[in-house]
């Protein structure tokens, strides 16, 4: 029986739900394969069904210490692979085994993240990003990416790749809405957002926005949730300098139960990011029933088809426009809302699953 490796260290971060997905729907699958999966230790992960092992990893999933690669390494020669699937491109050199890697966006490389006050430092981390990158990407036997413009990017990044990239798209379902719980100081009408505000989020341009929206709807609340650390810490200091800052609500990160209210409930999700790899908070919203107002970058038009109201994220004028215009427009948002309800249709877990599972078995008959 085959031994496959799933590196899942990234299971709490942001790219968590793609894994635990996989993991969800791979452990329903008949197949011939014996899997063990890689966790960091203080994460609660077990497996369900036989085929399946868990194995704790004490390894960060950002290191670019050399004594980290050299021992994730030997754990993953110990563990006798026939194949390994890294969940993200960060992955030890030393590690020359048949492997696949998912790669979700190309997003650091025109918004890199930049936490050090010492710009030498960030500088160093980029270029070694950059170089771990191509290495991890160019010694994959398959890549795969969940959208056809982080293909397009990814080869036109590196053009060598070619076939080796495989598009499969993620999902957001039904059976994943839990308890709807409502959250403190949020009142109707309000707009949200959820997630980190990283650079390419473009949170502040909203924020810019939002001022023009809360002259002519002075009624609607700003909800902006995500884990309260580096970058929404810096985001609290222009939130504190907005005219309407008693309006916007940042309650921190919020349980599942509290999310599925805020989707619920708000007049409309607002995703302005400058660039998505694949936009699934976006998706999320509509399984809810949230009508969607989008930025047209990146791989958002691609994902979100004609279930969005799109904007030009760069242009203020042009943000608030079209929320204003939801928020109007009652038979729009009623329309974007049945257009949501069938766009999320067209992806599947499970599909993800299936074809992740093709990748595997191409990979191991070469």
């Amino acid at each position: 029986m085959k031994h496959i490796v799933i590196d899942a260290r990234n299971r709490r971060s942001s790219t968590g739900r793609y894994t635990d997905m996989l993991l969800e729907y791979l452990q329903k699958k008949p197949s011939n394969f014996q899997y063990t999966v890689l966790v960091l230790e203080e994460d609660p992960w077990d497996p369900k069904d036989k085929n399946f092992k868990r194995v704790a990893c004490s390894f960060k999933q950002f290191s670019l210490s050399p004594i980290e690669q050299i021992r994730f390494a030997v754990q993953l020669y110990k563990l006798k692979p026939d194949l390994v699937h890294f969940t993200m491109p960060q992955q030890p050199l030393l590690f020359f085994g048949n492997k696949v890697t998912t790669l979700h966006d190309l997003t650091f490389l025109k918004y890199p993240r930049n936490k050090s006050s010492n710009y030498f430092i960030f500088i160093i981390k980029k270029i070694l990003y950059i170089f771990l990158l191509k290495a991890s990407t160019r010694s994959s036997a398959k890549i795969i990416v969940p959208s056809i413009f982080v293909k397009d990017a990814l080869i036109s990044f590196i053009p060598s790749l070619g076939k080796k990239v495989s598009v499969i798209y993620e999902a957001a379902e039904t059976k994943h809405i839990t308890k709807a719980q409502p959250l403190k100081d949020v009142r109707k009408p309000f707009i949200f957002h959820v997630g980190s505000p990283l650079p390419h989020k473009n949170i502040e341009n909203l924020l810019v926005a939002y001022t023009e929206i809360k002259n002519s709807n002075p009624d609607v609340q700003l909800v902006l949730a995500g884990k309260k650390e580096f970058y929404f810490n810096k985001l609290q200091k222009v939130i504190d300098k907005h005219p309407f800052k008693e309006s916007i609500v940042a309650p921190g990160l919020v349980n599942d139960n509290e999310l599925s209210w805020l989707y619920k409930n708000c007049e409309a999700y607002i995703l302005p990011s400058l660039s998505e790899g694949f936009g699934l908070p976006g998706l999320e919203a509509m399984v809810h029933g949230a009508p969607v107002v989008s930025s047209n970058a990146t791989c958002l038009p691609e994902v979100y088809g004609n279930a969005a109201l799109f904007f030009n994220p760069e242009n203020t004028e042009d943000i608030s426009l079209k929320i204003e215009r939801i928020l109007s427009d009652t038979e729009l948002r009623k329309d974007l809302i049945k257009k949501g309800y069938s766009q999320v249709k067209k992806y599947s877990w499970k599909k993800m699953a299936e074809e992740t599972l093709g990748i595997y078995t191409k990979v191991l008959d070469k």
